[in-house]
């Protein structure tokens, strides 16, 4: 008797809906507004009290914009203090200059 494991054709191909989830949501359709549409017309009711508008905003905010990635910073930095720079290099740097500096300036380019 087989146990456990992977087997070749088992299990609900990719992409493929439940008929429960798609009755549902023929039947969302078939009313004329979607849950996310209920939601944005109670955060619009001024009359309701403004705890259940907050709640509506936050149930509806994941479907109207985009949860922020976490970036994970890769790059290296360098650090000098004021007093370990030379005057000439504090003055290029004052005017706008990366002359002097230890570094070369990184081209904007290479930062995307």
């Amino acid at each position: 008797m087989a146990r456990g494991g992977a087997r070749k054709g088992a299990g609900r191909k990719p992409g493929a809906s439940t008929r429960v989830n798609q009755a549902a949501r023929e039947q969302a359709l078939a009313s004329g507004i979607s849950p996310l549409d209920y939601m944005l017309t109670l955060l619009r009711d001024r009359d309701l009290p403004r705890a259940d508008r907050f709640e509506a905003a936050k149930a509806a905010a994941p479907y109207v914009h985009a949860r922020l990635a976490a970036v994970e910073h890769s790059g290296s930095v360098g650090i000098k203090r004021a007093t370990e720079v030379s005057d000439d290099e504090l003055a290029h740097i004052a005017a706008g200059s990366s002359e002097g500096t230890a570094e070369a300036p990184i081209d904007p380019a290479q930062l995307n």
